[in-house]
């Protein structure tokens, strides 16, 4: 399901150090005690790691300074994904260990150099403030992502044609672009005023006041939602962009705010943060605006007004406290690290490798056969009668399951062929796609009974296992060649299009709902049955008018099941003819043939 796939992908760094950790004890126990080595610096100045053809690196998050990622979304789709919104932690591991310099037990005969092991010393008051602000300042970000990416598809279905739909899915996509402007981000900056400050300070005065605007047209907008939608759907695409953007700046100035010893902490700032602000928005906020949950519990109904504004006074209080009460550390920079051209050009040298065009040309298309059910089947099961606040608690009980799916899926995943847990989980993951359209089809009229809810959540926790294990699976691999010279911009790229082939489908599988779908309104008129061909009868705001009329919607051919098919089929026949081979293939080179020239 794509919501919760965007939201346990956000969890999933703490199943990537598992990979990490487990991979070099294997390495240890395996191979020969290597000779200890000086750490040398390449000619970029990151400390860098390097490995064998059989094993993975731990590379530098980005050259230099340049500091873009791909993480989501969250929210972008699954747990690879990131569908849907994929969120890339496994750079984080990579950027600590690589500016810890911490040792994985690698044979570096390759590049001629190897890191030290450094001990995390104990947290001094500093390191504690900068880990409180980081965790705040990650928050700030999660929490407008669970609404673009988690809780607005919910509340807009109920008045939106799933074509609408697909008009506002487009405001997720910046989140799987940032390494267009990454580098920018990086560059450019106001000296007085602080490198990483110049662009977080004014991101978050317009997230906050965007989420203030919101707040007060939400009545208006939600209202008449069909004639806003593009108005709604450009309000949060600059959200998104917004929350992107400062999420670059606030990865590159953890590694100021925290000490040396300590980078290790930005990981787990960033995961609580993001975990927090998603959690709050999508499963919390969906909870407390049901109806029924809250009369259920007596608890107050939560309006979407007033968690907006909430959030936007606290997001000007802490923009206004950075302002005039936190001062950044000036960083002494080269002019290499100004050099956006050169970052630019190191994209174009490495999508230029025939085996990275293979490779971008897998993960564009890879996740098309579960694209209607991480974008519709949710939706559809809600339409059915599912409550937004079951879907609450599904997310809620999968997210201790993940943990744990994780680090079976870490166990799994070995140095020499990391892509074996993704083209195992291929397969599954399209059989439970496949499942999910059957409880689509055969869905029980409403209440939903205990029974079929605790197989909804079963079938719920191991969907999001075999997204896992796909997650797992090509975050290694994407270790394993990234060059360490330029490894964060390797990584990016590589991320990015993994993150696109989970988002770009999206608008044309709901679009495609519609297009194939057929209903009627039928309208008793004089004693004669009038039948009208009606689009708008897809959605629950359009049988209402047509209920106004003295009809009745119906649904004569579902296009949710034609577009499920396509997609499922698709996935099928791509995975046999074209992923499989293509992986095979691109598992067994050495990593020699993945390196480029830097200029």
């Amino acid at each position: 399901m794509d919501s919760i796939s965007r939201y346990h992908r956000i969890c999933s760094h703490a199943w990537l150090r598992i990979v990490l950790r487990s991979q070099r004890r294997t390495r240890k126990s395996n191979s020969p005690q290597p000779q200890k080595r000086g750490m040398t610096l390449p000619q970029n100045g990151h400390k860098t790691m390097a490995s064998s053809i059989d094993t993975v690196q731990i590379l530098p998050r980005a050259p230099r300074t340049t500091r873009g990622r791909d993480r989501v979304a969250w929210p972008s789709g699954d747990g690879e994904d990131v569908d849907e919104v994929e969120l890339s932690l496994l750079e984080e591991e990579d950027k600590r260990q690589a500016e810890m310099g911490l040792t994985n037990g690698m044979d570096s005969e390759e590049r001629g150099f190897k890191t030290k092991e450094l001990d995390v010393r104990p947290l001094s008051p500093h390191d504690k403030r900068a880990i409180a602000l980081l965790i705040v300042l990650y928050l700030i970000q999660g929490v407008p992502l669970g609404l673009a990416l988690g809780s607005m598809p919910f509340l807009l279905r109920e008045h939106l044609s799933y074509s609408q739909l697909g008009i506002f899915s487009l405001a997720s996509y910046p989140y799987s672009l940032k390494l267009l402007w990454s580098p920018i981000v990086d560059s450019m900056f106001l000296p007085s005023f602080g490198r990483r400050k110049s662009w977080i300070v004014p991101m978050q005065m317009i997230i906050g006041t965007l989420m203030l605007f919101i707040s007060f047209s939400s009545e208006r907008l939600l209202e008449h939602p069909g004639e806003n939608v593009h108005t709604l759907t450009a309000v949060f695409l600059i959200l998104v962009i917004m929350s992107a953007t400062q999420d670059i700046a606030v990865d590159g100035w953890a590694l100021t705010l925290l000490s040396h010893e300590n980078l290790s902490y930005a990981s787990t700032c960033q995961t609580v943060g993001l975990n927090t602000g998603f959690f709050a928005s999508f499963t919390v906020f969906l909870a407390l605006n049901s109806e029924a949950f809250t009369s259920k519990w007596g608890l107050p109904l939560l309006t979407l007004s007033a968690y907006l504004k909430f959030w936007s006074v606290i997001c000007f209080l802490v923009t206004l406290w950075l302002i005039f009460f936190k001062t950044e550390d000036k960083e002494t920079l080269q002019d290499s690290d100004m050099n956006v051209v050169a970052v630019y050009k190191t994209i174009w040298n490495i999508c230029k490798l025939k085996h990275v065009q293979s490779l971008l040309i897998m993960h564009v298309f890879a996740k098309i056969g579960f694209q209607a059910n991480e974008a519709v089947s949710q939706l559809k099961m809600v339409e059915k009668g599912l409550g937004r606040e079951d879907l609450a608690i599904a997310v809620l009980v999968d997210f201790p399951f993940q943990i744990f799916g994780g680090w079976l899926a870490a166990r799994w995943s070995t140095p020499d062929k990391p892509l074996r847990p993704w083209l195992y989980a291929f397969w599954p993951r399209l059989g439970f796609a496949l499942i999910s359209t059957l409880i689509v089809y055969f869905f029980p009229k409403p209440p939903v009974t205990s029974a079929f809810f605790a197989f909804l959540v079963v079938h719920t926790v191991l969907q999001s296992f075999s997204s896992t294990i796909q997650f797992v699976g090509i975050s290694a691999f994407h270790t394993r060649i990234s060059d360490p010279v330029i490894g964060g911009t390797y990584m990016t790229l590589l991320n990015t299009f993994t993150n696109l082939g989970g988002t770009w489908p999206r608008y044309f599988v709901l679009k495609g709902v519609d297009i194939f779908s057929v209903a009627t309104c039928k309208v008793m008129e004089s004693g004669t049955e009038i039948s009208m061909k009606a689009p708008e009868c897809v959605s629950d705001q359009g049988k209402a008018h047509c209920a106004d009329l003295g009809g009745q919607c119906i649904t004569e051919r579902d296009g949710y099941y034609h577009v499920s098919a396509i997609c499922l089929a698709f996935g099928a026949l791509f995975f046999v003819s074209y992923i499989l081979p293509t992986a095979t293939r691109l598992q067994a080179l050495p990593v020699s043939r993945w390196r480029t020239a830097l200029r």
